[in-house]
């Protein structure tokens, strides 16, 4: 990366978020607890004592310190198709509607998975599974698909906490359907206000409440709030996807931007279903090194959204250097499969140099399971992707996902998933 070009950025971000350190000579000594070392001291040896012993325990921090302890899969959910079109983004695709009842019997809520299938295919299709921020008449330009009718959060294109029909294709520059169905994978996405919806107070018109213990009121300390919700979600999104004989449930990368980037990556380390992560400008909780004190901290995510992790993460918001994890760890959970971290380049917010460095503190583990890990000990250029099981690439621009951003995301996982 160009120095003189990254510290000038750095200067203008630094100028509009006063109090917010986005100069790397500020960041100080940390040091990162090894993902290979157990917490009795003990070094981890080889792949069955990572899996046995290692991996469960790092898992374990992650649920009662950060994320919260999540409800356990159900044993059986109920799914309706609700609309099939066979000749969807002018005949690429068949579209299906999918109702997805998130308690049994359908006593609760539903999400409603939106699946583009391409038509030119040989089997079953490989799967990109995320979920969205506006409802899923966000993602796509076509007329039919339905507005959601759950809360969104305000902005121009909605009325009263609801989207309007102006929200149609909003986001579709950040699915790029089209692109990503005509390289052979399907797309599935589910606006993710219907696992949780994305304010302070959200909690209550959440799935958590419907499994909660008599008596209870709230979740305890250690466990989930909304990332640990939309992080199950997905997985029941795979649960109905592993049904559908059009798409192939072993195939299927799960991903996200930003929250949602944090919620993939929490997602892919608890469920070794998904056979491939991908975070998008995930940031602090997310791809972002916690220790690193720069952009946005622990404390202020905890402050400006109490809603996502658990309560016992607020213990840390002075005291990050006491976390027994951090997000290398996290990224470490998803070996050996592959997993990509992408940044940008004035995304200063997200810690762009911390998510890298977060890969590559995670590449002893991927190493040690018998894997290339990342390719790169340096940081690469601006546009130079880094393509090994653990990819990165850092883009010019702002927090969004890009084109370029959707190339790359491909070409990795023609790479990784046509494999298995």
């Amino acid at each position: 990366m160009k120095r003189q070009l990254w510290l000038a950025l750095a200067a203008v971000a630094f100028a509009q978020a006063p109090g917010v350190n986005y100069e790397e000579s500020m960041v100080g000594a940390y040091t990162l607890p090894d993902p290979l070392r157990m917490s009795n001291g003990e070094l981890v040896k080889n792949a069955t004592m990572w899996k046995r012993q290692r991996r469960p325990e790092i898992l374990a921090l992650f649920e009662s310190q950060v994320y919260g302890r999540s409800a356990p899969a159900p044993r059986k959910i109920d799914y309706e198709l609700l609309h099939r079109k066979t000749d969807a983004l002018g005949g690429l695709a068949t579209r299906k509607e999918v109702a997805v009842w998130l308690t049994p019997r359908r006593t609760g809520p539903r999400m409603d998975l939106l699946i583009y299938v391409p038509k030119e295919r040989k089997g079953p299709a490989p799967v990109f599974l995320g979920l969205n921020f506006g409802g899923n008449q966000a993602v796509t330009t076509e007329a039919d698909v339905p507005v959601t009718k759950k809360w969104v959060r305000p902005g121009k294109f909605t009325e009263n906490g609801r989207a309007t029909e102006a929200s149609r294709g909003t986001e579709a520059s950040r699915w790029q359907i089209e692109t990503v169905v005509k390289r052979g994978y399907a797309v599935a996405t589910a606006y993710y206000g219907d696992i949780f919806p994305d304010h302070k107070e959200g909690l209550k018109d959440s799935i958590i409440p419907y499994f909660y213990k008599p008596g209870q009121s709230e979740p305890e300390p250690d466990q989930w709030q909304a990332i640990g919700a939309w992080a199950w979600g997905l997985s029941r999104a795979l649960d109905y996807i592993q049904r559908d004989r059009e798409l192939d449930g072993k195939r299927v990368a799960v991903w996200g931007h930003s929250r949602l980037g944090k919620t993939a990556l929490w997602a892919g380390a608890q469920d070794e279903r998904f056979a491939l992560v991908i975070s998008n400008n995930s940031g602090e909780g997310g791809a972002a090194l916690a220790r690193r004190n720069f952009g946005e901290t622990v404390e202020r995510i905890n402050t400006a959204a109490p809603h996502w992790f658990a309560a016992n993460f607020k213990k840390y918001n002075r005291a990050v250097n006491d976390l027994p994890v951090d997000q290398h760890m996290l990224i470490a959970l998803i070996a050996p499969r592959p997993v990509y971290i992408a940044s940008a380049m004035e995304d200063l917010w997200a810690d762009p140099r911390g998510e890298f460095l977060a890969a590559l503190a995670a590449d002893p583990v991927y190493r040690l399971l018998g894997t290339d890990g990342l390719a790169v000990k340096e940081m690469p250029e601006v546009h130079a992707p880094v393509m090994s099981r653990i990819g990165y690439h850092i883009r010019a621009g702002k927090h969004d996902v890009t084109g370029y951003d959707w190339e790359q995301f491909l070409n990795f996982a023609d790479r990784h998933l046509s494999k298995r």
